[in-house]
């Protein structure tokens, strides 16, 4: 959508959660998140810790699953693996991984992402163990 219908969207309430980040805006709307689990289908969010915060004060009962790379300097070597950005780039995205990985605490869950498989089997079994009233891991 164009920035002033998202800068709309946001002013009506209509975002469970939105950011701008590097100049860009990035949201989830409320009514599709909310369309979902009325059918009860699992949400799964991908997204920063600003939105996850928000995601946290307006839905307290949701799961939070922080996914924290290996390393700092595991996650380095991924984005320059990458080849799509600058060492500029990849140092201020080390920086605000910094911060973010200081607030993983204020998540119900931590996985560390050091093989992808093993990474996406735990948080499949915390996500079941959420439905079945397990407490988390």
């Amino acid at each position: 959508m164009s920035r002033s219908r998202f800068e709309q969207a946001v002013s009506a309430g209509r975002f469970l959660e939105w950011v701008e980040y590097g100049g860009e805006l990035y949201g989830t709307l409320r009514s599709e998140v909310d369309e979902r689990l009325d059918a009860g289908v699992d949400v799964i969010l991908e997204i920063e810790l600003q939105g996850a915060r928000k995601v946290r004060a307006e839905r307290p009962d949701a799961l939070a699953v922080f996914i924290a790379p290996p390393s700092m300097r595991e996650l380095g070597r991924r984005l320059k693996a990458r080849g799509t950005e600058t060492d500029e780039s990849i140092a201020r995205r080390l920086t605000i991984a910094e911060g973010e990985v200081a607030a993983a605490r204020e998540f119900d869950v931590v996985v560390v992402n050091d093989e992808v498989e093993r990474a996406a089997a735990e948080v499949a079994e915390t996500i079941e163990r959420r439905r079945a009233g397990l407490p988390e891991p």
